[in-house]
């Protein structure tokens, strides 16, 4: 049997599993803290069509009952509230549920134990996710990327599952931290997979697809996610989509069942079309790099440290965007599931169209080094006005569209770093630059994290992100010189 366009089902199966680990990772920060809206009544209605608060004067406590019946009793003091007083808002999620924040504690005290522990909990995460990056790198290019990414999503999915067990903060964050130890594996792994998929000149927009993955899959998290939580709790919610990579596992392991130049299914124009584009492939003696090795020659700092530098803003937005909204707009739950969810669409179209635009450059006669370069200066004129226009804006729908901006523009830029590796080094060596890279990123992200527990001003520590693209872009264009294959 021969498939055509086997490049494409391989890089299609990624996307699908790169949208699985964004829905996975997103679980605890959209759960962790909800704002659930009570209409006030004089008497509750027997017949609920929709949640309602009743006050009681004597001890100045509301009584919430839900639609399902469920009832809390909760004091003036831990409750907000909108339109007059005639919505009641209380914080639920995760942290509560939990007992992670303290109930008695004031809202804006609760709010900032809610922001400490998840970044808190963030940092271990991405902890095991560096670990895994440098790893994973070197994993991949022992084992190949099929059992790789088997490797990869068994631990994460499973661990997701898991989590649906924790009874506080240090088993939820255990669990987070195995899951970051799988989770992580998928960015050196499609980077590797690439360069063995695809010519060099549609590279870049592999790397688009990628990435424009990863931006569908965090559009998706907030409505799948809430929506599931809405409907059958954060317990269940952990346990149905942690299972979504599981599944996945079945047609991976059918399609992908060999290189393409060994593949059966492949068709011999498919073949010698990705194999002559490829100029490692006219490469001997081919073996992978050391660690060392790599750290030794400049060019490969552009990687290390264009990521270092970069990489904070996206995860300064997965990780606090839900946070940010909830508090900053005071959206309640299904308000943010139906807008967390624009600036990812933004992302989604930087990524195809960032990869796009330098491959484009590329079959219209310009160097792969001017192609890239050209691309990443596009997107960093992108991201600054568009960080700093985003947290000037009292309107929560203009600010996420402005979002928008700034995530397309990150991934614009974004997709052409990750590409890097794959146009310095051979296929043995570019699954460990990558994981070099991502490890990188891990440390910028846990220190950005750090810095943003010293800061309260939502508007203020977003808007200094902007100050990152400069530094990515420096670094990037004084230490890799010219962008082509290193000899």
């Amino acid at each position: 049997m021969k498939l055509k366009g086997l490049r494409w089902w391989v890089i299609g199966l990624i996307m699908l599993i790169t949208i699985i680990n964004y829905l996975d990772r997103g679980t605890l920060n959209y759960m962790w803290v909800a704002n659930i809206e009570y209409r006030l009544v004089d008497e509750i209605s027997p017949d609920l069509n929709e949640n309602q608060a009743k006050f009681s004067p004597t001890d100045s406590t509301y009584l919430l009952v839900v639609k399902s019946g469920e009832k809390v009793t909760q004091h003036i003091s831990k409750l907000s509230f909108k339109k007059n007083g005639e919505i009641i808002v209380n914080r639920q999620g995760i942290a509560y549920d939990l007992g992670i924040v303290d109930k008695n504690a004031s809202i804006a005290d609760a709010t900032k134990q809610a922001k400490d522990l998840l970044g808190q909990i963030t940092i271990f995460f991405m902890i095991a996710y560096g670990f895994s990056q440098l790893f994973s790198g070197k994993l991949y290019d022992k084992i190949g990327t099929r059992k790789g990414f088997l490797v990869s999503v068994l631990i994460w999915g499973t661990a997701d599952a898991l989590t649906s067990l924790a009874r506080g903060k240090i088993s939820l964050t255990g669990f987070r931290m195995m899951l970051g130890l799988g989770e992580a594996g998928p960015w050196p792994g499609a980077t590797k997979s690439n360069a063995e998929w695809f010519p060099q000149k549609e590279r870049a927009f592999a790397q688009g697809l990628f990435g424009a993955a990863a931006s569908i899959g965090s559009i998706l998290a907030p409505i799948v996610i809430l929506m599931l939580y809405i409907s059958i709790g954060w317990k269940m919610t952990f346990v149905a989509v942690g299972g979504l990579g599981l599944i996945w596992i079945i047609p991976w392991l059918i399609i992908n069942k060999k290189g393409p130049k060994e593949h059966k299914w492949i068709t011999d124009e498919e073949r010698e079309y990705i194999l002559s584009g490829q100029p490692e492939a006219k490469m001997t003696n081919e073996r992978a790099k050391s660690w060392g090795e790599l750290l030794s020659n400049k060019k490969n700092y552009s990687v290390i440290l264009g990521r270092f530098f970069l990489d904070p803003i996206w995860w300064m937005f997965v990780t606090f965007l839900p946070m940010y909204l909830v508090d900053q707009f005071q959206l309640n739950i299904k308000e943010l599931a139906f807008s967390a969810w624009i600036p990812y669409v933004g992302a989604m179209i930087g990524s195809i169209s960032g990869g796009w635009f330098s491959g484009h450059l590329i079959r219209k006669g310009k160097t792969v080094d001017r192609a890239r370069k050209t691309a990443m200066i596009l997107g960093g004129i992108i991201i600054i006005p568009a960080v700093l226009a985003s947290v000037m804006v009292p309107n929560a729908t203009v600010a996420v569209i402005l979002m928008g901006f700034v995530l397309g523009g990150f991934q614009f830029v974004i997709v052409n770093i990750q590409t890097l590796p794959s146009d310095l080094h051979c296929g043995k060596s570019v699954g460990s630059l990558a994981g070099l890279g991502g490890a990188s990123a891990v440390l910028g992200t846990i220190l950005a994290i750090l810095f943003a527990g010293q800061i309260e001003s939502w508007p203020l520590l977003f808007g200094l992100l902007a100050a990152l693209v400069p530094l990515s872009l420096a670094s990037v264009f004084l230490t890799v010189g010219k962008i082509e294959q290193i000899k």
